[in-house]
């Protein structure tokens, strides 16, 4: 596939949808042959279904989607194995989101900013800064402001850090001890799946975006398994907080560390799946210590 020429038909909404609608499906372990609904994918990325039609015809385009007899979208190959940064090259927009989240978490841009300040800094036009401030504003990072004001979300800075990890030592770990914890095992097939790609791919794979997802979708899933809506919730909000951060130190995370956390949360999903939730408990506490620098 020529995807210089598709991204000179292909808008950069388009094409961000396009992996993230491949990171979904495969995530989600969904088998060649199932249907996919436009209007499913539409609600849950919180766009209209124009942009979604397209991704998905580029999907098609790819290969990796077919049009039936009727219209409608089919997986015709299997995910798993899918190398994303192969399939569905990343924009140069989707390249700016991350410098900006950069900048951001690095104390260079202010919690307040206006597209007339973005502009020049970043040497693109006010239509390109509004779409990439309302993409924050859609991940929960920014909101907008009167005129052309935005407002970034908080987020955690290197000050923050130490009591953010005894937080979620608080959190997490006692989510395993919450009478009725159920996991679920086609959850944890898909957690795995995520760590091994990570694994094979190493810096290969999408970068800080994927990596967080990745990782975040862990912490809140084992959460999750507790069933205790209060203790998911905090899960999330800390994810939110620490999203910018991670996007920063990225760069600075040697690929053996990403090896050693993929590899801790593979264990902690082992012990869980055995249904041994008191080992579990004891290397979340660890990985949690380690990472945290507790």
């Amino acid at each position: 596939m020529d995807w210089q020429n598709v991204e000179s038909r292909a808008t950069d909404l388009q094409l961000n949808l396009a992996r993230r609608i491949v990171e979904h499906l495969r995530d989600r372990l969904v088998s060649a042959g199932s249907r996919i609904s436009p209007t499913n994918l539409a609600a849950e990325f919180k766009v209209s279904r124009s942009p979604v039609m397209r991704a998905l015809t580029l999907l098609v385009n790819e290969g990796l989607l077919a049009r039936t007899a009727t219209g409608r979208f089919e997986v015709v190959r299997n995910l798993a194995d899918i190398e994303l940064d192969v399939t569905v090259p990343a924009s140069e927009t989707e390249e700016l989101f991350m410098r900006i989240m950069r900048d951001r978490a690095r104390g260079e841009l202010p919690a307040e900013v206006s597209e007339s300040e973005l502009m020049p800094r970043y040497g693109v036009s006010r239509g390109v800064i509004r779409r990439l401030m309302m993409r924050f504003a859609a991940d929960g990072l920014a909101e907008r402001l009167q005129g052309h004001g935005w407002l970034f979300a908080a987020s955690l800075d290197s000050r923050q850090l130490k009591a953010s990890y005894q937080f979620r030592l608080i959190v997490e770990c006692s989510a395993f001890r919450i009478a009725g914890y159920q996991a679920a095992p086609e959850r944890i097939d898909q957690l795995r799946i995520g760590h091994q790609r990570i694994l094979t791919l190493g810096r290969n794979m999408a970068g800080a975006t994927e990596w967080f997802q990745v990782n975040a979708a862990f912490h809140e899933t084992l959460t999750s398994f507790s069933g205790n809506p209060f203790l998911v919730a905090a899960v999330q909000q800390q994810n939110k907080l620490r999203r910018m951060w991670e996007a920063a130190i990225y760069q600075d995370l040697s690929i053996e560390r990403i090896r050693t956390s993929c590899n801790e949360h593979i264990a902690i999903l082992d012990a869980v799946e055995n249904g041994n939730l008191e080992w579990a408990e004891s290397l979340m506490r660890e990985h949690l210590k380690k990472a945290g620098c507790l």
